[in-house]
């Protein structure tokens, strides 16, 4: 009996160690995923019309990804999420070619009554 007691405490810590490795990973992939706040004078009008706000994010994450990196960040509830790929332009500076490198942008929309203070970022 006493070898069976011995288990289950080794099964208690291993799943103690693999919740702090999954809190640990969700501060991760949010600094990762969200970019910054996209501040033009069109994202900052619908910011105060329609509750949508407007972030520059990593190029492989998806919506999914992007409402839970949100939602833990800004402690709000997130009800929509769109994403725009923006691809990369030309650029002609003299006789030099190059580009201008593409982005992704997501488009979240949070729930009535709620804010994200993005000015002191």
């Amino acid at each position: 009996m006493a070898i069976n007691i011995f288990k289950k405490e080794k099964e208690v810590k291993a799943k103690k160690e693999t919740v702090k490795k999954e809190n640990k990973e969700t501060l991760t992939t949010f600094k990762s995923i969200l970019k910054s706040p996209c501040i033009t004078e069109k994202a900052v009008n619908m910011s105060e019309t329609g509750n949508f706000y407007v972030f520059h994010v990593a190029s492989d994450a998806n919506k999914v990804e992007i409402k839970n990196a949100i939602e833990a960040k800004y402690k709000v509830d997130v009800i929509q999420t769109r994403t725009i790929n923006i691809p990369r332009k030309k650029m002609v500076k003299g006789r030099k070619i190059g580009f201008r490198n593409g982005f992704k942008k997501a488009i979240v929309k949070i729930k009535e009554g709620q804010k994200i203070e993005i000015v002191g970022q």
